[in-house]
Formats: C-alpha cells, sequence, structure tokens
C-alpha cells in the first residue's frame, strides 16, 4: 500500500492510496475524478474507486479513512538513511540531477526503489527524498478484511517503474513530473 498525501500539487492538497491486494489486483482510492486521472496517467491499476479519502496525519501517527479502507499507522523516528537525508540541503535532494545521480545507489541499497524513470504516457518522474521513518505499527481494514500484521513489502509494489522500500515506512517525497515530448 503506498498512501500520497499531497500538501501541495497542480491539483491542490489531496490524499490517494494505491494497493495491491495479495492477489495482485492494484487498487486506486482516489477523492476525485482529476486526481484519478492524474495519477492513472502515472501508474497502472486494475480497478479505481472514486470515494472520500479522510486523512489525519502527524510525525506519529497517521489515520486514513475511506468507504473501503481504514488505516492506522505508528509511525517512529528517522531511519539512518532519514537521519543522512536530512543532512543534506532540501534544494539539493529534490532535484531532477540529484535524482538521476543517485538512482543507481538507490537501486542497489533499496531493492525495487527508483529516483527517476519514465511513468506512463511520456512522463519522466524524479523523486526526492527528504526524510524516512519507520513504520512501528499498523492495523486496520480493506473492504472488511483485516489487513494483517506489519512486515516487509514483498514481492515489490507494481503501480510504476519504482516500487516502495521493503520496509514498512514514511517517506518524504519531493515528486517532479516532467511530460516529454511525443
Amino acid at each position: 500500500m503506498v498512501v500520497g498525501h499531497w500538501r501541495d500539487s497542480p491539483l491542490g492538497a489531496f490524499t490517494d492510496v494505491m494497493l495491491e491486494t495479495s492477489r495482485g489486483h492494484r487498487i486506486l482510492l482516489a477523492p476525485r475524478a482529476d486526481v484519478a486521472a492524474f495519477v492513472e496517467a502515472t501508474y497502472t491499476f486494475d480497478e479505481v474507486r472514486l470515494e472520500p479519502v479522510h486523512a489525519e496525519v502527524s510525525t506519529a501517527l497517521w489515520r486514513i479513512s475511506t468507504p473501503s479502507l481504514t488505516l492506522e499507522a505508528t509511525v517512529g523516528e528517522p531511519t539512518l538513511l532519514g537521519h543522512m537525508l536530512r543532512g543534506l540541503p532540501r534544494r539539493l535532494v529534490t532535484s531532477p540531477s540529484w535524482c538521476r545521480l543517485v538512482d543507481p545507489v538507490a537501486r542497489l541499497v533499496l531493492r525495487g526503489v527508483r529516483t527517476h524513470g519514465v511513468a506512463r504516457q511520456g512522463r519522466r518522474e524524479y523523486y526526492g527524498a527528504t526524510d524516512v521513518r519507520a513504520v512501528r505499527a499498523i492495523c486496520g481494514s480493506f473492504d472488511t478484511v483485516a489487513l494483517g500484521a506489519l512486515r516487509p513489502v514483498e514481492p515489490p509494489c507494481r503501480f510504476g517503474f519504482s516500487s516502495t522500500p521493503r520496509r514498512p515506512s514514511v517517506t518524504s517525497v519531493v515528486t517532479t513530473v516532467d511530460v516529454l515530448d511525443a
């Protein structure tokens, strides 16, 4: 599951949820049609659900609720990588040039993670991480089925060119999207 909590975007602030079931069914939960269109233009889903997405987000606790999903995640202190990222200038780590430079390292250190790549519909994306915090506990349900115990993300998510870190985490990311010429 990937919760996108967008404080600032061309579409305003919103929260969306991308999740993949144990059977490999990829679902997008989006609060509005314009959000669904933007996210679906970049990532691949088997199903898109338009439903209200309510988010209460703090440093230590994330609560997400939709008609399909309830989620409560307890967030811990920054990881070692989080401390390292916090020590670097934000302007540097969020720049597309930096994302291209560190992509080979990210692929080795965080299997499946990419910091740049080409997404659907001619979009090049850059993920500039500024912080990483471990998720300590999780509870909730999707379509009335309990989410189960917190465990490593295995197999990797299959929404786009990059997966999530294997260790469940909250990663603060600045995403840059360039539309390539057709």
